[in-house]
Order: C-alpha cells, then sequence, then structure tokens
C-alpha cells in the first residue's frame, strides 16, 4: 500500500478524486449500461493498490473511520426510510414470506457459508452473514428493467430488495452489538447489563428523533427549505449521542429513526426520501472508493479457491436453501420460485456496511475480521456480473419475460393517443394507455389498446401497474399542468430521456418556458396537444415505413415532405423517440413512425 509521501495528494484532493471516480463511475456505466458496481470496484483498486495514487489511511489519516461512519449512517437511516409499515401489509404473501423467514433463513444459512466455507469465526460470520440478506435496491432494479420479467416474480424480487435493506441492516447492527459488548464486558452479567442498556438508548434516541422530526415538520416548525438541513442534523446529533452512552450503538439508532419517518405519513416524505437517495447514491459510491482503494495488494491474493467456493456456496446454496423454505407451501408457482432463489445480487450498501464492521471488529481484537471487506468485495462483484448476465436466459427459459421489446405507456385516451398506441402495436411493441377519467379510454379499448384507469402516481397504479415492463412514458392529456407533474415525478423512475411531453399550449417565449427540470421532452415536431389533435381530425395518420439501403430517410422526406417523424426502432428492438431537433440515428435497417397526411383514395375506375 501507497504510504503518505508516495501517495502525494492533499486531503481536499483525494476527496475530489474519490467523488470524481465514484459519480463518474456510475455515470459511464449508465452509458455503457452495465452494473456501476464492477466500475466502482475497478476504479477504486486501480488508484489504490495496483497504482498506488490513493492511499486513504494516509491522506485522511484518523479522519477515515468518522468519516465512513457517519456515511454509513445515513446509508443505513436511508434504509431505515425504506421500511414502510403499511406497505408491507399491502404486500402480497410470497413478499411477506420472503422478510418474515425468507430474511432470518438467510442470515443463518449465510453465517453457516461464512464458517464452513469461508473459515470464519461465529462472531464474525453472525455480524456479515447478517448483512449480507440485503440484495441491493439499487442493483435489482436496473437487472429488472434490462430482463423485462412478469409482474409477479419482479415485484418479489423488487420488494425483497427494498425491504431487506433496513431488515439486513437491524440484523447486523444487533449482531455487530452483541459482539462487542460480549468481547469488551468483564464478565457475562455485565455483558448483558451494557447491551440491554445500550440497545434501550439506541431504540429510545431513534424513537426520539423521528418523533421529534415528525413533529416539527408536521405542524410546521420547520420551514420547507429547512427541513433536509434539520433533518442531518438531528441525524448526526442521535448517531453522536447513541455512540457516545454505548459505542457503536448509533448505527442501531439511526436506523430505528429512519424507520419511524418512514411510517409517519408525513406530507413531505417524498421529496424528502428523494433528496435522502440523491445524498445516498454519492456516500455510497465514496465508501465504495475508500474501501476498494484502502485494500492492499496482499488482501488481493488472499482471493483464493476459498473464497470461489464461499462464493458458489452462497449463490447455489444458501441463498436458494433460505427462498425455497420461505416460498414453501405458497401459491407462488415453481418456476417462479426457482428464478427468485437463484437470483440475488449484492450491491454496495453491502460493500459499505461490512467494510466499517469489519474495521471496527478488528478494532477489539477479532483478527479474522480482517477478511470481511474482500470477501463483501469478490461476493458483490461476481453476484453482480453473474446475474447481470444470467437473470435474463433464466427467466426465458423459466417463461418468464413480459416482453422483449420495449413498452410504453401513453398519458392520455385521446384520439391521437389511441392512433399512436395502434402504430406502435404494429411495430410489435407493448403499450398501454392510462387516464383517470373512465370515458376517456373507451375508444382505446374499442381499437384492443390495454387500460389503466386512474391516476397514474397514486397508490392503485403503483400496485397494480407494471411500471418495469416499460421504458418509455409519453404524458399527452389535454391538461399541461398535470402532464408535467407526471413528467417530473416518473423521470427518475424512467430516466429522464424517456420521458416525453405533448404540450397543451406553445411558449411564447424562453422566458415563459418551464424550467428544464420540469416535464418531459419533446416529442415529434414539438406540436402542441391542441394542433397534434387538429392533425388527426383532419385525416392525418401514423404510418409505419422500412426504412434500408434502397429506400433511405432522405429519400422518404423527399416522398413526404410534410410528414411529422415520432419515433424510429432498429433491428436491436431500441426505440428512439424524435424530437424536433433530431433525425434518426440510422437512416437503413429501422422501421421509421411518422405522422402524415392520409394518402389520396385511388379511383375505382
Amino acid at each position: 500500500m501507497a504510504t503518505a509521501e508516495t501517495a502525494g495528494l492533499a486531503p481536499v484532493l483525494a476527496f475530489a478524486l474519490v467523488g470524481a471516480l465514484g459519480v463518474g463511475s456510475q455515470w459511464l456505466a449508465w452509458r455503457l449500461r452495465m452494473p456501476s458496481i464492477v466500475l466502482m470496484l475497478l476504479a477504486g483498486l486501480i488508484i489504490g493498490p495496483v497504482l498506488g495514487i490513493l492511499d486513504p489511511a494516509a491522506q485522511f489519516g484518523d479522519m477515515l473511520g468518522p468519516i465512513i461512519a457517519i456515511a454509513v449512517a445515513i446509508i443505513l437511516f436511508e434504509g431505515g426510510m425504506t421500511l414502510n409499515f403499511h406497505t408491507l401489509r399491502d404486500a402480497a404473501t410470497g413478499v411477506k414470506r420472503l422478510i418474515v423467514f425468507g430474511a432470518p433463513l438467510g442470515w443463518f444459512t449465510s453465517a453457516l457459508t461464512l464458517h464452513y466455507v469461508a473459515g470464519l469465526s461465529w462472531a464474525t460470520s453472525a455480524v456479515f452473514g447478517g448483512i449480507m440478506i440485503v440484495t441491493g435496491p439499487t442493483v435489482i432494479a436496473p437487472l429488472l428493467r434490462q430482463a423485462k420479467l412478469r409482474k409477479r416474480p419482479a415485484a418479489l424480487l423488487q420488494w425483497e430488495a427494498i425491504v431487506n435493506d433496513p431488515v439486513g441492516a437491524l440484523a447486523a447492527v444487533l449482531a455487530f452489538q452483541v459482539v462487542i459488548v460480549l468481547e469488551t464486558a468483564s464478565s457475562a452479567s455485565a455483558a448483558a447489563q451494557v447491551l440491554t442498556v445500550g440497545i434501550g438508548v439506541a431504540t429510545l434516541l431513534g424513537i426520539a428523533g423521528g418523533w421529534g422530526i415528525a413533529r416539527a415538520f408536521r405542524l410546521a416548525y420547520v420551514p420547507e427549505y429547512m427541513k433536509v438541513p434539520v433533518l442531518f442534523v438531528v441525524l448526526l446529533g442521535v448517531f453522536a449521542l447513541s455512540d457516545y452512552v454505548l459505542h457503536e450503538s448509533g448505527l442501531l439508532a439511526v436506523t430505528i429513526m429512519g424507520i419511524w419517518v418512514a411510517n409517519a405519513r408525513l406530507p413531505s416524505y417524498t421529496e424528502l426520501r428523494r433528496f435522502k437517495e440523491h445524498a445516498t447514491v454519492l456516500l455510497v459510491s465514496g465508501v465504495f472508493i475508500l474501501l476498494a482503494a484502502s485494500m492492499s495488494l496482499a488482501s488481493l491474493r488472499s482471493l483464493d479457491m476459498t473464497v470461489l467456493l464461499f462464493v458458489l456456496a452462497v449463490i447455489l446454496i444458501a441463498r436458494p436453501l433460505s427462498v425455497l423454505a420461505a416460498l414453501s407451501f405458497s401459491d407462488v408457482p415453481w418456476r417462479e420460485r426457482l428464478l427468485v432463489a437463484f437470483t440475488g445480487p449484492r450491491g454496495v450498501v453491502l460493500v459499505a456496511v461490512a467494510g466499517l464492521f469489519g474495521e471496527r471488529l478488528v478494532q477489539i481484537g477479532i483478527a479474522d475480521a480482517a477478511r470481511i471487506a474482500p470477501l463483501a468485495f469478490a461476493l458483490v462483484a461476481a453476484t453482480v456480473v453473474l446475474h447481470g448476465f444470467t437473470l435474463t436466459p433464466l427467466a426465458r427459459l423459466l417463461g418468464l419475460t413480459a416482453s422483449a421489446s420495449p413498452g410504453v405507456i401513453i398519458l392520455g385516451g385521446s384520439r391521437w393517443s389511441v392512433e399512436l398506441a395502434e402504430a406502435l402495436k404494429k411495430m410489435g411493441l407493448q403499450v398501454i394507455i392510462a387516464d383517470p377519467n373512465h370515458a376517456h379510454l373507451r375508444s382505446a379499448r374499442d381499437a384492443g389498446v390495454d387500460t389503466f384507469f386512474g391516476d397514474i402516481l397514486s397508490k392503485a397504479a403503483e400496485e397494480r401497474l407494471d411500471l418495469v415492463a416499460y421504458e418509455k412514458l409519453i404524458c399527452a392529456t389535454d391538461n399541461d399542468a398535470y402532464n408535467t407533474l407526471v413528467a417530473t415525478d416518473l423521470a427518475p423512475e424512467f430516466g429522464r430521456e424517456n420521458v416525453f411531453q405533448v404540450k397543451r399550449v406553445r411558449e411564447s417565449s424562453s422566458r415563459h418556458a418551464l424550467p428544464a427540470t420540469l416535464g418531459g421532452q419533446a416529442i415529434g415536431g414539438n406540436m402542441t396537444y391542441f394542433e397534434a389533435s387538429a392533425l388527426i381530425y383532419d385525416g392525418w395518420e401514423f404510418r409505419v415505413t422500412g426504412l434500408s439501403e434502397e429506400f433511405t430517410v432522405d429519400q422518404f422526406r423527399e416522398k413526404n415532405p410534410e410528414a411529422i417523424l415520432i419515433a424510429e426502432l432498429d433491428k436491436s428492438g431500441n426505440l428512439r423517440f424524435l424530437g424536433p431537433k433530431s433525425d434518426p440515428k440510422n437512416s437503413t435497417d429501422i422501421e421509421l413512425l411518422s405522422l402524415a397526411p392520409a394518402k389520396p383514395k385511388r379511383s375505382e375506375n
């Protein structure tokens, strides 16, 4: 590992490098459509043990431990904010079984695997086994969207990842607390007393912090612009105070505080959680880079056949046993049980939390805890890469894929929307029209287009509408404010590049235009809602035209000068909607969707 002299990076420059590599790796992974964890792992290892550019222990010194501890505390708090008991009560039986029975079984089988296969002590196995049940909600969502699973197996995997995030954190924190007290207490009675007091104080502080935040926000004691700063200050205060009472109990306190806030039904909960998710992305990537760079060449060389056997045992034995046992005698079909059992990608949260716990266990004299970080890195890298390549083929083999083509949700049941949906269906795409007005969906139902009646932002839509099966969203109601609200709210879900909006009116100037952060992208020739509707009533129609080397897009334009280009679909099934200033990327071997005047009917004479 590099020394302070060889590394030569000032702390501020080191911070900037960590941030740039973490966020840059995630952006590059998005561009390349590959898991960001793999790139972050490579970046951290290259600048750390391989090239010796960054040595976190040298650059940050004694502050490295508190930096990682605070970052992990915020990550666990955000994880706690995902555990909404009301949502869990409404979840399907399969999800409840995976949480109530699968999580404890996963903890037990993981601990057995760590002890008997990886050779770790029972203390280290109990702590690491708890956090290993977390399958990573930030990892599973892109895999599900890529695989396009049917609704039920996708929901099982997604909800297990979301709810098990705080459950796994709680399991690891509790096991860690027990190990810390047992190792440091002078007698069994003293250990029991310290553990009881510590867990009690952490629970009370977590509840007090969550209750105080909920009450202050609900009674408007805190203005909107200060809610996030106040939340952070209270979070850090609860963490520090609990740690002062009992060393390392702060993580339990902030997790409980997050769960309390999640179930307080705050009006501003969505905004709070979204900001927390953004902060967590930064912290997770930063901690991941720091931990990867902190690994030594000796740690990397320790990744031998034992590690390979450990990873295989987790993937092929520990995970399947716990899932199949939890779902036995349930209404979940056996094909779905197999898919869930052999799909368990771990995420960066596991590495961040496991790395911190490993370091703390080493400090109290548990030497084999130093192996937690390399094992965590190996497990995360192996499961992400493996499931990234095998989930889609396995789902197809089991017959659990929804559609091979990207789905499109059209908001608004106008005549323009219905005819667009029919054209997209001709191209082999899955399409659904959603509208909160039942009468607006009559034409869509008559045309055989799938429909959803209700508000797309409602809980009913979240439970009944399978968003994972759809890749694009077009907001095209006659209510411009509603279009903007839906496009803005669902942009993080679909990706801003996949959300489009038909404007109700044309802005007279850029001064009166909406900010770029609101609404969706323009579609077609930047038509307004009324202009698009008028064209349909004037007899214009959607056409699907195949382009080739013999008939290119230039020839199409020459033959159809008035046509408005809407979208292109290439041979790989990639759908791309075209805006007012965008042209087809490929001029040949694509299907081109356009809106053009109706062709004159030939005379029968």
